[in-house]
């Protein structure tokens, strides 16, 4: 399973700009993995919102708890990640990766009680054909809260288990986590090894929420890792890349 992050994909300087180079690259790195077979068991791919989804999300002041029932609201976030996934769609597709979408907003909601159902049986069937599942960051129904968000990042890690991952890979803007002289912490096994990096440093705020995301890979029995753009190569074919989560 493979995350490209939203700032990865897109400028998020500016509102709904991709980062086109970055894309390419990173569709081009998918395409030759599938060549050389080194992607048999198949694989998913997530992205996030970047300038595309969070501008919206801002704007209309719609969060993964704070929920709202605008239908322009609604539009506007589901509608933007639209055209980022039909971006990334396009992308995959010049270089012949067969890639196909699955929209959130049509396929999951919230309970009351807050917890994520996503069924996955036509993900599975997707990997079967042959295909390249990809999702995105999107607005959910969320019982009694209207509509609220759904990170790529929750995806990623209710796929991963739902789906059996044999390997979780997110593609950042950094090479890693990094410690606090921004070197990057080859290992962690346990969120006590990055506690007080992540706590302290000022990298937790520029690596977007990188403690989150760390507490959440040390949940999965998949290995993971936290790697640059430089590294979706490597990643792809298997190689340890970045920061390792065991």
């Amino acid at each position: 399973m493979l995350k490209l992050g939203g700032s990865v994909v897109t400028d998020k300087e500016r509102p709904e700009t991709l980062d086109g180079p970055a894309l390419e690259r990173s569709a081009a790195a998918v395409a030759s993995a599938l060549a050389e077979g080194a992607l048999e068991d198949g694989l998913v791919i997530v992205h996030g919102g970047g300038s595309f989804g969070h501008h919206h999300a801002s704007e209309h002041g719609v969060t993964t708890t704070e929920g709202t029932d605008e239908i322009g609201a609604v539009t506007d976030i589901h509608g933007a990640m639209e055209t980022l996934n039909r971006f990334v769609l396009s992308r995959l597709h010049e270089q012949d990766v067969p890639a196909v979408p699955v929209h959130p907003f049509s396929t999951a909601y919230r309970d009351e009680a807050g917890t994520l159902h996503l069924p996955t049986g036509q993900i599975d069937a997707m990997l079967e054909a042959g295909f390249v599942p990809v999702l995105y960051g999107d607005i959910v129904a969320t019982a009694e809260s209207g509509a609220t968000i759904i990170s790529g990042d929750e995806l990623v890690t209710h796929l991963a288990r739902a789906l059996g991952a044999d390997r979780v890979g997110l593609c950042s803007t950094v090479p890693g986590v990094l410690d606090e002289d921004g070197a990057v912490v080859d290992r962690i096994t346990s969120f006590e090894d990055v506690d007080a990096i992540l706590g302290e440093s000022e990298a937790t705020d520029v690596t977007g929420g990188m403690a989150g995301k760390v507490r959440t890979l040390l949940e999965l029995e998949a290995p993971a890792s936290i790697f640059g753009l430089e590294s979706i190569d490597s990643f792809l074919a298997g190689d340890a890349v970045g920061t390792s989560i065991e």
